[in-house]
């Protein structure tokens, strides 16, 4: 299977090795993946902050980037939820505003081709033990995309539980968001703060070692958190897990 990966800009600038952990994987369990080099940003950021327009030639380059390939996988259920809930928004209201159907019919063929990695895996290739080895204690937080707009449900538990040597710790709180939210982090610091400490301290009272997670984004804020309220955690990208082997560990 021929499958594009889409890295996201966050992953691209801040997190390459979650980009090399997610074509480690797939490669190991016989994926062949393409880094289409025209990708950019998906508009999400655009979108959330009401530029609704400027958003659209950014899908329209998405569209265009990744048409052709049978699945389309990102390590971002966030940007993944833009494409597959709010592409069709984009396309439907081009169309209600009287300037034809063509931006709906450009973006309809990737939005069903978009998946978010664990859904990939699980869905598509039908795996959930994917020969990792991660030797450390772990509790698993599911960002808001993921939960409520992807619906992974216990996908990403199904696929950690799997991996040798694992352990996973339920998190108290899991379903809360951990406060970042894209921009309501800059435009509500205070609450995001406050938020944010809430999940990190929640995930202290685990014992863990590790808390993990399917977007970088909502990872860079909770692990800000951490590194302010001095904590042993360390946040890590559940790609990074599952790409990791006894002769390949994680670093």
């Amino acid at each position: 299977m021929r499958v594009a990966l889409f890295l996201t800009c966050v992953n691209d600038t801040l997190y390459p090795q979650t980009g090399r952990a997610v074509v480690s994987l797939l490669t190991r369990l016989g994926v062949e993946v393409d880094f289409p080099p025209g990708q950019s940003c998906c508009g999400q950021a655009h979108y959330n902050t009401g530029y609704r327009h400027e958003a659209e030639p950014l899908a329209r380059r998405f569209a265009e980037v990744f048409r052709g390939y049978e699945a389309i996988v990102t390590p971002s259920a966030s940007c993944g939820a833009m494409v597959r809930e709010l592409y069709p928004r984009l396309g439907d209201r081009a169309r209600v505003e009287g300037r034809g159907g063509s931006l709906a019919a450009t973006l309809a063929p990737v939005v069903p081709r978009t998946y978010e990695l664990t859904e990939f895996l699980v869905d598509v290739l039908g795996v959930t033990d994917v020969g990792a080895w991660y030797p450390h204690t772990v509790t698993y937080h599911p960002t808001c995309h993921g939960l409520r707009s992807l619906r992974l449900g216990d996908r990403p538990r199904r696929l950690l539980e799997a991996v040798k040597g694992l352990e996973l710790v339920e998190l108290p709180g899991a379903e809360e968001c951990c406060g970042f939210g894209g921009t309501f982090a800059l435009k509500n610091a205070e609450v995001s703060a406050a938020m944010g400490a809430d999940k990190v301290r929640n995930a202290e009272s685990t014992g863990a070692q590790v808390l993990c997670a399917a977007d970088n984004s909502c990872l860079m804020h909770i692990g800000g958190t951490m590194s302010r309220l001095r904590t042993g955690l360390r946040p890590v990208h559940i790609a990074e897990i599952l790409a990791s082997t006894e002769e390949e560990p994680a670093v």
